[in-house]
């Protein structure tokens, strides 16, 4: 039999009814938590507690917060009005609960076949969306492709021509020669009496001086990896080209000879770690992210992406170093990064909370805030830490 937990606390005002139940020892990962707009229940074995509230609440824009201890529910109202009593009037009868928890059952149902459907619908328009722009590429593409294929046309066109030219200018260069070379051709050609030297002055020059000696010199060179010369290299450059050289063939010496193509590309491991972590495959997600960035440490999404999974598995201080690092790499701070830093700030921010470090969680939840100032999930969750922040210095 289940413990029926009794020793709640409720506030209220006129819009919001605030409920805070102990944990009693229990681990947040084991509390279970069901909701409508009328029905609340906790469950984490073996304690139980369950309210029948006494007037309908907005249950997707309530919250529930779990840490310090307790279970903490934030209700919104339907109807803005004090209501002085927070569950019905009639709890003993039993067989009444039994059908509001069945009415209970049967909304929920209802509510997750119709977000479903939502789903489904808007996954159809996405999909009709995404072909609809399919096609509109496709077709920039064949009208980019025919123009290619338009202006080689008029290019060799225009070669051709110009080829035809030159030919004609060579064939009439040829016949102006010829005709020159028929010109000419009848003439006597002209003779050139030549008497020859006499070799005597060479022959009496060899006999008075002596042949000089042959011998061997031997050059060095200083040995060097660029092939200019050391007076005109740029030696800081070409230290820096060399290290990086010996990095990547470090890189290249961590890569296993057995893996394909596929498995040594940076951005198909995260696409793969991405498949895994939808799964809730987190160890797996975790292990190809770590191959990845031994081949790309550079690439900040790998390191938040591991971040991730690291906070699934609750390895918070590991989720911290990668959030950090991510954050490190995400430099300097562009609109083109913005979306990448929320998400690391708000995964560090989570680590936080969970090893009860509020005001460390606070500063990320503010500087998330910065980027996406409108985001009223951060501005509820920035709000709750505040308070949990105000309570404990109290």
């Amino acid at each position: 039999m289940p413990v029926i937990i009794k020793d709640y606390s409720w506030r209220e005002d006129d819009s919001h009814v605030y409920i805070t139940l102990p944990l009693k020892g229990t681990k947040a990962n084991k509390v279970d938590i069901f909701s409508t707009n009328f029905y609340l229940k906790a469950s984490y074995p073996p304690y139980l507690c369950e309210f029948f509230l006494q007037k309908p609440v907005k249950d997707e824009e309530s919250s529930t917060k779990i840490g310090d201890g307790v279970i903490f529910f934030k209700l919104e109202k339907e109807i803005p009005e004090i209501w002085e009593s927070l569950q019905i009037d009639n709890l003993d009868d039993k067989s009444y609960l039994r059908q509001l928890r069945d009415e209970a059952i049967k909304f929920s149902q209802e509510r997750a076949i119709r977000k479903k459907k939502e789903q489904e619908e808007k996954k159809r328009e996405t999909d009709k969306l995404a072909v609809s722009e399919q096609m509109n590429i496709e077709q920039q593409e064949r009208e980019r492709i025919e123009k290619i294929k338009t202006s080689e046309k008029e290019r060799a066109f225009e070669e051709l021509e110009k080829f035809k030219l030159a030919q004609e200018e060579m064939e009439e260069q040829r016949r102006l020669l010829d005709e020159h070379t028929q010109k000419y051709s009848k003439k006597e050609p002209f003779t050139f009496n030549v008497q020859p030297k006499s070799t005597k002055i060479f022959d009496e020059q060899e006999k008075k001086q002596p042949l000089r000696e042959t011998g061997t010199i031997n050059v060095s060179f200083t040995k060097r990896v660029f092939p200019t010369a050391a007076r005109e290299s740029q030696l800081k450059e070409e230290e820096e080209w060399l290290e990086k050289q010996n990095e990547a063939k470090k890189r290249i010496e961590l890569e296993d000879e057995d893996l394909t193509e596929e498995d040594k590309n940076p951005e198909y491991l995260r696409e793969k770690a991405n498949n895994f972590f939808k799964v809730g495959d987190f160890q797996s997600a975790i292990a190809v992210l770590s191959h990845a960035i031994r081949l790309n440490p550079k690439l900040p999404s790998l390191y938040s992406n591991r971040a991730a999974c690291h906070l699934k598995v609750r390895n918070l201080f590991k989720c911290l170093e990668d959030s950090s690092r991510a954050l490190e790499l995400l430099t300097p701070p562009v609109n083109q990064n913005a979306e990448s830093r929320l998400k690391a700030h708000v995964r560090r921010g989570t680590a936080f909370c969970e090893l009860e470090c509020y005001v460390e969680a606070l500063q990320d939840y503010e500087a998330a805030l910065k980027i996406a100032p409108e985001n009223n999930k951060l501005l509820k969750d920035a709000e709750n830490i505040r308070k949990i922040i105000q309570c404990s210095t109290e």
